[in-house]
């Protein structure tokens, strides 16, 4: 796990930059927060609020992501003084906290803008809980809350908008459906559902600490689309959340809310949640439940017995997650894996049909926006598959098969990446012989995607000749050696799907 987390490669240092960035917008806002005569609920709100701007916020272009951004406090501080308000009526409370769980997961369907937003309004509901904020308290939490999104926005989008000089990221939508056939609809319901006993078993077990069960159970649900992903993440989760542990016990324990450490430490957190989220969930856990500790230590009330409250209470999270993926409308691993499959292998065909475009002398043919499409599919398709190659999968038979895929997968954007740098040089001219091998590139995709023909045919014939042709064959060649490898371990000798239950 060490290893993956710091040898993990980090082109154009992203992650790096995107952690760095955390730490001085956070800072930017708590200080703002602290110099403005907030107190410390105050700061720690406007400290969340920047977080949440900084790493939530995903949209396609620098543009989308101001606007959404700008929202953020149009949904927080309704939400705000609702959990302010209903402070003294707990019944009230938690079915209101339940609507927001409900309601923050269904906004997926509107793509990432709607994902941000569904985090920030149960993060605010949260927050209040965390706090246990008061109708009182609420003018200061307000300007905490638009002072740090302001802050943050002054980090983004003008002090260090390294966006700017990168192609706009490409994020992929859930797969589509009506209904209840939606992805976003069954799990809005199952995380009510999920969150719900969470809910009720976690007032059992702490009556001042019960929305920690609801807080793990959302987290688990976030960026997860399958049964196979949720219960992953689940365990990911409470091993992240053990181990943080055991670091607060360590260190944050015997700092005991000292104020220089403590903000020492917290940017050392906030740091480790950015570098490490789009690499290791684990770890990012760790770090989130460190930092909650150096918060409670900066409370006065961190003792040992705080903070074994508070894996029980991710364990009942966990647990409410896993009951409600297994028995509340279910979506199985093989109908996302299969969908995000077959999008990555029809981009596939897209950046080679752009390609031979751009190669044929066609101006408006951008491979190179296919190539970034067909990296973050790819990057679901791991997601998602992520359950069957998994360590604690027991069916070895489909775990071979399943890391088959991600390699044949991988081979093929390696060859549309080589295939899009050869059609970026200006000298680079047209062969005769490249519709033919897109008209294979093709056939390829509509067997594998289409379930008609055969794959393996004139591909692996024309792989013998991709030493004598031309740099731009030679990838097509190899693209197609890939897609005919693809053909066995994507469906059994009875022509099942790679993945089942």
């Amino acid at each position: 796990m060490l290893k993956r987390v710091f040898v993990a490669s980090d082109p154009g240092r992203m992650r790096l930059r995107f952690a760095a960035r955390a730490v001085l917008g956070i800072g930017l806002a708590v200080t703002v927060c602290l110099t403005t005569g907030q107190s410390l609920a105050g700061a720690v709100t406007g400290g969340l609020a920047a977080l949440l701007a900084l790493f939530t916020v995903a949209d396609a272009t620098v543009r989308g992501q101001a606007v959404t951004t700008a929202l953020l406090p149009a949904v927080g501080l309704p939400v705000l003084t609702a959990a302010a308000g209903l402070h003294t009526f707990p019944v009230a409370r938690d079915l209101a906290f339940l609507a927001v769980v409900g309601a923050g997961v269904y906004a997926r369907r509107w793509g990432p803008r709607g994902h941000s937003l569904g985090v920030f309004a149960f993060m605010t509901f949260f927050m209040a809980q965390f706090l246990h904020a008061t109708p009182g308290q609420l003018p200061e939490l307000y300007a905490a809350v638009v002072l740090s999104v302001l802050a943050a926005a002054v980090v983004r989008f003008g002090l260090w908008c390294y966006e700017r000089r990168l192609p706009p990221p490409v994020v992929p939508a859930p797969p589509a459906g009506r209904g209840l056939a939606r992805v976003t609809t069954r799990q809005a319901v199952q995380a009510t559902a999920g969150a719900g006993f969470a809910l009720v078993v976690g007032q059992l077990v702490s009556g001042q600490r019960w929305y920690w069960a609801v807080g793990a159970t959302w987290w688990i649900f976030v960026n997860t689309a399958s049964r196979g992903e949720t219960l992953v993440r689940g365990f990911r989760r409470f091993l992240g959340t053990v181990i943080g542990i055991g670091l607060g016990l360590a260190v944050a324990v015997p700092v005991h809310g000292a104020p220089v450490a403590s903000a020492l430490l917290l940017a050392v957190c906030v740091f480790g949640i950015f570098y490490t989220a789009a690499v290791s969930y684990t770890w990012m856990m760790l770090w989130v439940t460190f930092l909650a500790g150096l918060l409670y230590g900066l409370f006065g009330v961190l003792n040992p017995a705080l903070l074994a409250l508070r894996a029980v209470e991710t364990g009942v999270g966990a647990l409410g997650a896993v009951l409600a993926v297994l028995f509340v409308l279910p979506v199985t691993t093989h109908a996302t894996t299969h969908a995000w499959i077959q999008r990555a292998l029809r981009c596939v065909h897209a950046c080679t049909s752009e390609a031979a475009a751009r190669l044929a002398g066609a101006e408006g043919a951008d491979p190179a926006a296919r190539a970034a499409e067909l990296e973050a599919l790819l990057g679901r398709v791991r997601l998602s598959v992520a359950p069957l190659v998994h360590p604690l999968n027991p069916m070895l038979g489909r775990k071979r098969r399943a890391r088959r895929v991600l390699a044949l997968l991988d081979d093929c954007a390696r060859e549309i990446r080589g295939l899009v740098a050869v059609a970026a040089d200006p000298v680079a001219s047209h062969d005769a012989r490249l519709a033919a091998a897109c008209w294979r590139v093709e056939a390829a995709v509509e067997a594998l995607t289409g379930g008609a023909g055969d794959a393996r045919g004139d591909a692996r014939a024309a792989t013998g000749r991709a030493q004598e042709a031309e740099p731009a064959l030679a990838h097509l060649h190899g693209l197609e050696s890939a897609l005919a490898s693809l053909a066995e371990p994507l469906r059994t000798p009875s022509g099942s799907p790679l993945v089942g239950a």
